[in-house]
């Protein structure tokens, strides 16, 4: 098991070096910490707490639980994961758990830690989550779990005894519930890393709904992580969570939607097209133990990527009599979208399904800006004038090809050029780019913010 443990341990440093490249969200500095959080409530197994909350915390914050790999701890995925950075910008709070037994390995295979209520791990982490509810005005619909390899499969854990306290969760390059059982008190399953077992959807269903008998309310969305070269948790055990939690929430197998959200990424979504599909499947070609996970999909899928109102005011916050929110259009069905969630200026904009994205607030101001992120503007490329101009994000600078007349109608008239905001050719479907048009009343042209 030693042997094992090292081998975890090795793949997951070499994780952390191609994870932190891939987080490159940028925000203000912070004088926020992490803080040991002790006597949090009961805990068996004597885990150790640490607590991160930002500067900046939002009035009805998220809470993430984030878990660490073996041999890792809490302050390790703090510094090395980029969810702490995230936080700064959204304003939710993360609980960073450490295992102090020698293997530093969360329990995933004993009986007690896969049955509710039944001890270990489980236990002392969900003291956790009720400590920080008790302390802080967490919003109860936002409440997520994320790991990376033991923590990926604790994550699967979580998610199967408490539906009803997890909203969403993420399991990097992990298991599914239930394969690391063991009866002998052996942390480590030889079978079940090597992808020997396999089961069909219905028993890996069975076996989460058995962990919380009687249980029929709403059930966790799940997001999944995995290399197809991975020697240390076998690949197959990528497919064997998608046929779970596809069984669990009750959807097809069958992908209703397939991207590349990276490069050697393949995404596919089951049950739902948009970002907040049921179950949503990241594959990675190529890649060993060690992938490039990016926080800022992961934070996206949990729904944390929308900050609301934050005490102190932050520079995001809808000035006095300004409105936030998506612009949806109504021939389309959806919504003024920044691709990729760029930040670049000159990135032009286009309709995509409606997930809840910051690249999908635009704020209103007195100046009769539409700003994204706080710091971007609707912007006529070039202070173009005719009709096809493109319509791109760019610094605001006050210039009248940033200024819009929102009006009652749902059109979108830039001041300066008297265009009206319109999908391309009135085209409906995702990726359709957006440029200034002539007015002409129909329902292309028009935006709800509903």
């Amino acid at each position: 098991m030693k042997s094992r443990i090292a081998l975890l341990a090795a793949a997951l440093a070499t994780a952390l070096a191609t994870m932190t490249a891939v987080v490159t969200v940028a925000t203000p500095a912070s004088a926020a910490a992490l803080t040991q959080v002790t006597n949090f409530g009961t805990n068996p197994t004597n885990l150790q707490m640490h607590l991160y909350v930002p500067d900046r915390v939002a009035a009805r914050p998220a809470l993430l639980l984030a878990l660490h790999y073996c041999t890792g701890s809490g302050p390790a995925v703090h510094t090395g994961f980029g969810l702490s950075t995230l936080a700064d910008r959204y304003g939710y709070i993360v609980i960073y758990p450490s295992v102090t037994r020698s293997s530093k390995c969360w329990d995933v295979s004993s009986p007690q830690a896969l049955r509710r209520g039944g001890g270990s791990d489980p236990i002392g982490l969900k003291s956790m989550v009720d400590y920080v509810q008790s302390r802080y005005p967490v919003d109860p619909n936002r409440i997520g779990v994320a790991g990376f390899s033991s923590g990926a499969m604790m994550t699967n854990v979580m998610l199967g005894l408490y539906p009803d306290l997890f909203n969403a969760g993420v399991s990097s390059s992990g298991v599914p519930f239930g394969c690391f059982a063991t009866t002998n008190g052996a942390e480590w399953n030889s079978e079940c890393s090597g992808g020997r077992i396999v089961k069909t959807p219905q028993q890996w269903g069975d076996l989460v709904r058995n962990a919380y008998p009687g249980y029929t309310g709403k059930r966790p969305r799940v997001q999944i992580w995995h290399g197809t070269t991975d020697t240390t948790l076998s690949y197959v055990n990528f497919s064997e969570q998608i046929k779970q939690w596809t069984n669990v929430q009750g959807v097809s197998q069958t992908p209703s939607y397939t991207d590349s959200p990276q490069t050697s990424a393949t995404r596919t979504r089951y049950g739902g097209t948009g970002g907040t599909a049921p179950v949503e499947a990241i594959s990675f070609q190529g890649y060993g133990h060690s992938i490039p996970f990016d926080a800022a999909q992961a934070v996206r899928f949990l729904g944390f990527d929308t900050a609301g109102p934050t005490t102190p005011p932050d520079p995001t916050t809808p000035p006095p009599g300004g409105t936030a929110g998506p612009l949806r259009n109504v021939a389309a069905g959806r919504c003024l979208d920044v691709p990729s969630r760029s930040q670049t200026n000159g990135t032009q904009l286009a309709l995509w399904d409606c997930n809840g994205g910051t690249n999908q607030q635009w704020t209103t101001t007195a100046g009769k800006q539409l700003q994204v992120y706080g710091t971007k503007c609707l912007d006529a490329e070039g202070a173009g004038t005719t009709s096809g101009t493109r319509v791109i994000i760019w610094d605001c600078n006050g210039g009248t090809n940033q200024q819009w007349n929102v009006n009652t109608d749902g059109t979108i008239i830039g001041l300066q050029s008297g265009l009206c905001l319109s999908p391309n050719a009135a085209g409906t479907t995702n990726g359709t780019q957006v440029i200034l048009s002539t007015c002409n009343g129909g329902n292309s042209q028009k935006w709800t913010r509903s």
